[in-house]
């Protein structure tokens, strides 16, 4: 009953994903229409300027927007994992956690009346575009790492920093060869996770991009007005075929460890 119910569960997650990569395949160029087997989407998809270039603009926003989040999300969670009670903490963290609560609607609207009031009292930054766009993305993102990097601290305990401490290390020393690389494996969690929050964004992208700044998920949304092109099929193909080889390369290399 359990082999049951576990292949019903997998089957609901991944037929979709599925039944969208086989027509990737199909030579006929309306959905869901079998016309026999055939790479012609995805040499398509190779000659696809406009898709490409969104998805470049995706990854380069992803990263950075990752990057920054980990920064500055590594730094909201050690704060509140290692510096016990102080004043105005409870604020603190809730001000932390907000943009995990709160829709991404109105996080969205608010960032965009930021952005505009911003421009008008400093003219910066001027208009919408990619670095907006970056900055929204590692704000969300930031609340995540948080909430990662401060639940990783909470759970190893301090004995090592004191340990450390004890034996004459100061702050700075216990903090750079203790205390980072054991949220190491944290951090690099919640850029992974700010990486792909910032990837498939369509709804803080919609406020705070603009015309210029045209990322994957948008150009996507975009086009399902008109109805789903093979050449998205092609495209999702390939990104299941790329994460799938990140995870088999992360899973051998844990195995070999």
């Amino acid at each position: 009953m359990t082999r049951w119910v576990l292949a019903l569960g997998l089957g609901f997650l991944w037929a979709p994903v599925l039944l969208m990569a086989a027509f990737a395949f199909s030579e006929n160029r309306q959905p869901f229409v079998w016309g026999g087997f055939s790479w012609r989407w995805f040499v398509a998809l190779a000659g696809n300027e406009r898709m490409l270039e969104a998805a470049a603009l995706s990854l380069l926003v992803a990263a950075g927007a990752a990057s920054l989040a980990t920064l500055a999300g590594g730094a909201l969670g050690w704060v509140l994992g290692r510096h016990g009670r102080f004043a105005g903490r409870g604020l603190f963290g809730a001000l932390a956690a907000a943009p995990l609560v709160l829709p991404e609607v109105v996080t969205g609207l608010a960032l965009l009346l930021l952005f505009v009031a911003l421009e008008q009292l400093t003219g910066w930054p001027r208009g919408r575009g990619v670095l907006t766009l970056l900055l929204a993305h590692a704000s969300l993102g930031a609340a995540y790492v948080a909430v990662v990097v401060q639940g990783r601290l909470a759970g190893m305990g301090r004995t090592l920093e004191e340990a450390a401490a004890d034996l004459g290390a100061g702050p700075g020393v216990v903090f750079r060869t203790v205390t980072l690389p054991l949220m190491a494996p944290s951090l690099a969690a919640g850029w992974g996770l700010a990486f792909l929050l910032s990837f498939d964004d369509v709804v803080l992208a919609s406020f705070t991009s603009g015309p210029g700044a045209t990322t994957l998920p948008l150009l996507l949304f975009s086009q399902l007005r008109m109805g789903p092109t093979p050449e998205a099929h092609a495209l999702a193909v390939v990104m299941l075929a790329v994460a799938g080889l990140g995870v088999a390369a992360w899973y051998a290399w844990s195995r070999r460890r």
